[in-house]
């Protein structure tokens, strides 16, 4: 993978390199600091000339820095540090018969002169070429500095061998892929016939959809080398250092192939360029160019194929993306229903389920998730079992997960007093009756009025198949279901006790009827012309909207949006008021279950009743509600019929 290393362990050259700058200083300050040659006891100049006077001292030795002796008795030698310029002491040396001589100071040798002298200096130019040396090897093995070292990692089978059985729900694009496979498994299969395989492929998706999963299939399918690498990983505060990156990724891929290379996110490194970026030398359009010379320059790059992963393709640079480099965008998509179902199978296959898993109701559930969203499931679900000390995973838990990652976690900390549960409700107990009785509507699953997320309450629909176009009467029936909460508000509190409930219902019933009006046409007065220019980026994000009419028909569009909110409100009064009775129920009974499912609230609505076996008693054990029946007419006992009523 790396160029071939000189002999010897790197890491040991490194280390005698420091160790021999160590002793170096060491040497220095040894010479600096000499130790004293003469060993002995230290003592005071007054004391050794009182040793003197008593007539101790058998003979000394006196230089200019130290004077030492011996004693009569043959003690332990002494040191002290004379006076200067002390010029009694030999004659009290005399006076007291003790034997003195003199003693030369010491001179440095010619070598260690030559050492104090030079060695600084030696050693400061020697660090200067250790440094120089080691920018010089820039990537190399053992570089200290080695900036230009690419960043890209190679997986082998050893590292969990992923192939195209652990791919689901992409089959488009998995079989786009599989000429890859097959020209890395036997190459002269196409080069016989003079056929090219692709040099690159751009797999473009939204997030979490599979893109990094199915390129480490590709590779394990074929048994090949695979590099994976961040496009960000190329970019550095030194211009220069993704080029160099971008040259040495290459290099080793060159001593793998065939193999194949993986540029995640790589919009980090192929935006446009000169969009707003300066100077033409910007460190990332380097890596830019580097990156294309490599790809499809004049050096050929037989056997690399590249593989590179964006959710944002609509940036990238218009040369990376030509015949030659990157010649085919396969585009990796949500899945739909039956690639949730294949999806959630592979995952499932890693947990022990219940026999009432059904892995098509939670796909039916799930529209709009991704391979990954659904992987969190599935693990969300694991964790909820093992927290409740269950050995299988049942449909229960699955469920819960996905009122968890859909909506979040149940606040059931949240303190709310009767009247604002008894609110919540009916407003729940609303929407869920417009369902039952909206033919167009999908199918109610679920109602509840435990706290999720930022919602007080919430009723959830499952749709029976995946939906690519709306029709106008599930429109219809959509912006009557947002506005049951409201109504079933007004009809049992009166009109001023509604609460601020329905806030994101009268946003989505709004955003619904402006669509309806101005890009649809919907609209039986502004007729099939679209009046709102949305300006969205690729895959939905960063979406804007432009309006392009006048004063007149800005007027005639809010007019129509008002009309077909009201509309779907006096729909779904017409609903509430004549099945007050229904709604009545299913407020009792989310009052005393919390949650019921979609078909208990069918059944409560048909019989009355609920059939549960932990509440043997049924429908039957549900209090009345005092003070809170909607007779046929719609009006609260002895309270006049609200306001739009």
């Amino acid at each position: 993978m790396n160029e071939e290393e000189p002999k010897g362990n790197p890491w040991m050259k490194t280390l005698m390199v420091w160790g021999g700058i160590f002793l170096a200083l060491l040497l220095v300050v040894t010479i600096f600091n000499p130790r004293s040659d003469a060993p002995g006891t230290q003592i005071g100049y007054s004391d050794f000339r009182a040793q003197v006077e008593a007539g101790k001292v058998k003979s000394v030795e006196i230089s200019d820095k130290k004077i030492t002796g011996k004693y009569k008795d043959g003690d332990k030698p002494f040191v002290t540090v004379p006076i200067p310029n002390d010029a009694t002491l030999p004659q009290l040396l005399q006076q007291n018969g003790v034997q003195y001589d003199g003693k030369q100071p010491d001179e440095p040798s010619l070598l260690a002169y030559i050492l104090i002298q030079i060695l600084p200096f030696a050693l400061l130019i020697g660090l200067a070429i250790f440094v120089m040396r080691q920018f010089q090897k820039g990537g190399g093995a053992g570089g200290a500095m080695g900036f230009g070292k690419s960043k890209a990692k190679m997986l082998t089978e050893k590292q969990g061998r992923v192939t195209f059985a652990d791919v689901a729900g992409i089959d488009e694009a998995r079989e786009e892929l599989e000429e890859i496979v097959e020209f890395l498994k036997d190459p002269h299969r196409f080069s016989k016939l003079g056929g090219q395989i692709p040099k690159g492929a751009l797999l473009v998706g939204s997030p979490g959809t599979g893109k990094t999963l199915l390129a480490r299939a590709i590779a394990g399918e074929a048994g090949v080398p695979f590099f994976t690498i961040s496009g960000s990983d190329f970019v550095e505060m030194f211009v220069g250092v993704g080029a160099s990156r971008v040259r040495d990724m290459f290099d080793q891929a060159k001593k793998n192939a065939p193999c194949i290379v993986f540029i995640d996110e790589i919009d980090a490194v192929g935006r446009h360029r000169g969009h707003g970026l300066g100077n033409s030398n910007d460190e990332r359009e380097q890596t830019l160019n580097q990156l294309l010379v490599e790809m499809d320059g004049f050096e050929a790059n037989e056997g690399i194929i590249i593989i590179a992963a964006t959710n944002r393709p609509d940036v990238l640079d218009p040369a990376l993306l030509r015949p030659g480099r990157f010649d085919r965008q396969v585009v990796v998509p949500v899945p739909d229903i039956e690639g949730r179902e294949k999806i959630l199978a592979v995952h499932m296959k890693k947990v022990p389920t219940a026999p009432d898993v059904n892995a098509r109701t939670i796909a039916r559930g799930t529209p709009g998730f991704s391979g990954a969203d659904l992987a969190n499931l599935v693990n969300e679900a694991a964790l909820l079992a093992a927290r409740r000390n269950k050995r299988l995973v049942a449909m229960k838990e699955f469920e819960d997960a996905k009122d968890k990652v859909m909506m979040g976690a149940e606040r059931r900390s949240m303190v709310m007093d009767d009247d604002e549960k008894k609110m919540t409700a009916y407003h729940e107990a609303g929407h869920a009756l417009v369902i039952l009785h909206e033919p167009a509507h999908d199918p109610i699953h679920k109602a509840t009025i435990i706290p999720r997320g930022g919602a007080l309450g919430m009723v959830m629909h499952m749709p029976e198949r995946d939906r690519y176009s709306y029709h106008r009467d599930k429109m219809h029936a959509d912006l009557a279901t947002a506005m049951g909460g409201r109504v079933a508000e007004e009809l049992i509190f009166g009109h001023d006790k509604v609460s601020s409930g329905a806030s994101s219902d009268i946003q989505y019933a709004t955003r619904l009827a402006r669509a309806m009006v101005t890009k649809w046409g919907m609209s039986d007065k502004l007729g099939p012309l679209q009046y709102e220019e949305t300006q969205e980026g690729y895959l939905g994000y960063g979406g804007s909207a432009r309006t392009m009419t006048s004063v007149e028909t800005n007027k005639l569009i809010d007019a129509e949006i008002r009309s077909l909110v009201d509309g779907a409100h006096k729909r779904a009064t017409e609903i509430l008021k004549k099945h007050a009775d229904q709604l009545e129920l299913i407020a009792q009974a989310l009052l005393k279950y919390e949650t019921l499912t979609g078909d208990e609230i069918k059944e409560l609505a048909e019989t009355g009743k609920i059939d549960r076996p932990s509440d043997p008693e049924g429908q039957a054990a549900l209090p009345p509600l005092k003070g809170s029946a909607v007779p046929k007419s719609g009006k609260r006992f002895g309270e006049p019929a609200p306001a739009g009523a």
